[in-house]
């Protein structure tokens, strides 16, 4: 027998529900093959457990006794659980209000239902989402008349305010643009600081005057400046040219360069010794 046969016959195998022959090609196919042999004690075991397991309190039960011995926890009206029902799906609903909202929508009849009615009507607002539909003729004309009176766009405009309010909009979109932000820092702390150093009653005006008296000082310190370097420059060539004119013949001639002397050569200590 093959480990195929033998899965497909071991339902009828633990009922005993197999010819002679067939049930005894099973046992002893257990016994040679290790695989089904743990195949058949797993299922052996998986019965056993189903058999001999309690099965949990149903949660009315559980929801009854504790409306018995705390009734102040429970959620007293059905308003209250719609309330939750959105966090609850979305499973951000806190464990105490967790626990009330399970208990009330085990014993009431009404509450009991809704939680699986909204999901199927989400899941089935989802798969009409997924699914393209046909627009319906003419109900692009339909909503204009219904919302601006009008099927014609051309005639619509928008009221003084709300043109107002876009203009303005857009000119706040180029001044707090990325590129201007830094420069619109920089006038600004400019300004703040101009107006607290430099103006003499804090005001953009009194900064004004004193920037043109800042400019009328500087005008005349450069004027100055400029008159004074005319005036050095016109002295230093009248002196240039007094001494051109002093200076000419009566110079004397220079006098040619005198060659350093070279001392002679010691003589030799025998021409010293000679007679003469």
């Amino acid at each position: 027998m093959l480990c195929a046969d033998f899965e497909d016959r071991l339902t009828d195998y633990l009922d005993a529900a197999l010819p002679a022959d067939l049930q005894r090609a099973c046992a002893e196919h257990a016994l040679r093959c290790p695989v089904c042999h743990d195949l058949l004690s797993e299922v052996k075991n998986a019965i056993l457990e189903c058999r001999t397991a309690t099965p949990p309190p149903s949660p009315a039960l559980e929801a009854r006794i504790l409306m018995r011995i705390a009734p102040e926890t429970a959620m007293t009206t059905c308003e209250e659980f719609e309330e939750h029902l959105t966090d609850y799906l979305d499973g951000f609903l806190p464990a105490h209000l967790y626990h009330r909202w399970e208990r009330h929508a085990a014993l009431c009849a009404r509450c009991t239902e809704l939680p699986g009615h909204v999901v199927r009507s989400i899941g089935a607002c989802c798969s009409y989402i997924t699914e393209e539909r046909p627009v319906p003729d003419s109900l692009h004309e339909r909503i204009l008349r219904a919302t601006l009176g009008t099927t014609d766009a051309g005639q619509v405009r928008a009221p003084l305010a709300a043109r107002l309010a876009e203009w303005l909009r857009g000119w706040l979109d180029d001044v707090v643009s990325p590129q201007l932000a830094t420069v619109a820092t920089m006038v600004l702390i400019a300004v703040l600081v101009g107006t607290h150093t430099i103006s003499d009653d804090g005001s953009i005006g009194g900064m004004y005057r004193a920037s043109l008296r800042l400019a009328a000082q500087t005008y005349e310190h450069g004027a100055h400046t400029a008159k004074s370097a005319a005036l050095s420059n016109d002295l230093k060539r009248a002196v240039g040219l007094g001494d051109n004119s002093g200076s000419g013949s009566t110079d004397a001639a220079p006098r040619p360069a005198q060659s350093p002397s070279i001392p002679a050569p010691d003589k030799p200590k025998s021409e010293t010794n000679e007679q003469p």
